[in-house]
């Protein structure tokens, strides 16, 4: 039983960094973005990628070696309908945030050359932005219905 609680502890301790980080996240880059000032971009981003690896990074890899043992540990099948849809929606989530990784890397950097040299922003960041935007919503769903299945785990088929 303490190894069930222990393992259910740290797999919400995941989610909840995702859901808190990934929030956090597109909050502070919307607000960075929006006050359109490079350097203000470029320190915004910095910031989010060291938390995208620092914490995301962690949770993202704890939560599938979580998910498992504690799958196991309370007797679940991994076939069951409510962890094969989270499965599929956890690989979707990754499948977003793997490129919003490399997006912010881009950000970050094309922001800081446009704030050391004085220029505005290049067209390349306006649309590295659009897709980094578009990226987070089927992201931030996924984590949503993920966190649903967990809580309900209703039989789907």
């Amino acid at each position: 039983m303490m190894l069930y609680l222990l393992l259910k502890y740290l797999h919400v301790l995941g989610a909840t960094v995702l859901l808190g980080t990934g929030a956090g996240i597109a909050f502070f880059m919307l607000r960075g973005h929006l006050t359109g000032d490079a350097a203000v971009i470029a320190a915004v981003a910095r910031i989010v990628v060291l938390a995208d690896f620092l914490f995301t990074a962690t949770a993202v890899i704890a939560q599938p070696v979580t998910g498992v043992a504690l799958a196991h540990e309370a007797g679940y099948s991994l076939g069951e309908s409510w962890i094969v849809l989270s499965i599929a929606l956890y690989v979707l989530t990754g499948a977003c945030w793997l490129p919003v990784v490399w997006i912010q890397l881009q950000i970050r950097d094309l922001a800081a050359v446009a704030a050391a040299g004085g220029s505005p922003l290049p067209g390349r960041y306006y649309a590295l932005f659009r897709i980094w935007f578009a990226l987070g919503f089927p992201a931030f769903g996924a984590v949503m219905a993920i966190l649903w299945l967990m809580i309900f785990r209703p039989s789907l088929w």
